[in-house]
């Protein structure tokens, strides 16, 4: 479980790909501290296990199933990366929960600075798009940020200074992949809703041309 408040900004440093899977190493400092075998970091938001640790940074595997859902089959070697350890039970919540499960990738469309904020417009698909709900919480890229705008096709976020300079969002470019996590609350409910429907079968009608008929009609 994380909160979407980056701890430290990353630097890849190999790449490792499989025929299916791949292997990260990442350079690190901070989110060393404390961190054993078997741990998660979040790696721009996917909840990855640490594999192993170096003096300056760890590995990680990556599945399948990850390459397909993320951006981060597109990482090379040098590119900074956002990371977060798992919450500890005693810490301050300062974002909203994030599992670490991407939903998807979503694309920059727009940045535009207005006063001392930056606003980022990213478009993605229906599927992503149907569980967001404006001044609700959004994960781009591990970082916990409030939908200011929501349109049939985007949404739009506004990226405060610090969150700018802590955090990898401000460095990318119009047209850039961005990892996207739903609101888990709105993902549950939605599954809720919609095995809650009864799938009733509709009953056969028993009135036929004949029986009309036969009664007049």
């Amino acid at each position: 479980m994380f909160t979407g408040i980056v701890e430290e900004v990353g630097t890849i440093r190999s790449v490792v790909p499989g025929q299916l899977s791949g292997k990260l190493a990442v350079t690190a400092s901070k989110v060393l501290s404390g961190t054993r075998i078997g741990d998660s970091i979040a790696v721009n938001g996917v909840c990855l296990t640490v594999t192993a640790l170096l003096p300056d940074g760890f590995t990680a595997d990556v599945m399948p199933e990850t390459l397909r859902r993320s951006n981060l089959g597109e990482l090379r070697q040098g590119a900074k990366v956002n990371l977060e350890r798992a919450m500890a039970a005693d810490g301050r919540f300062g974002g909203h929960i994030v599992s670490g499960h991407i939903d998807g990738v979503g694309t920059i469309i727009n940045r535009r600075r207005e006063g001392n904020a930056v606003w980022v417009s990213i478009t993605a698909d229906r599927s992503i798009l149907d569980l967001i709900v404006e001044k609700g919480s959004i994960c781009i890229d591990g970082i916990s940020l409030t939908v200011a705008v929501l349109c049939d096709d985007s949404f739009q976020v506004s990226v405060i200074p610090h969150t700018g300079s802590e955090t990898t969002l401000l460095t990318k470019a119009v047209g850039e992949p961005v990892n996207l996590e739903n609101d888990v609350v709105g993902k549950y409910v939605q599954r809720l809703l919609s095995s809650a429907i009864p799938q009733v079968k509709p009953k056969e009608s028993r009135i036929t041309m004949e029986f009309l008929a036969e009664n007049g009609f």
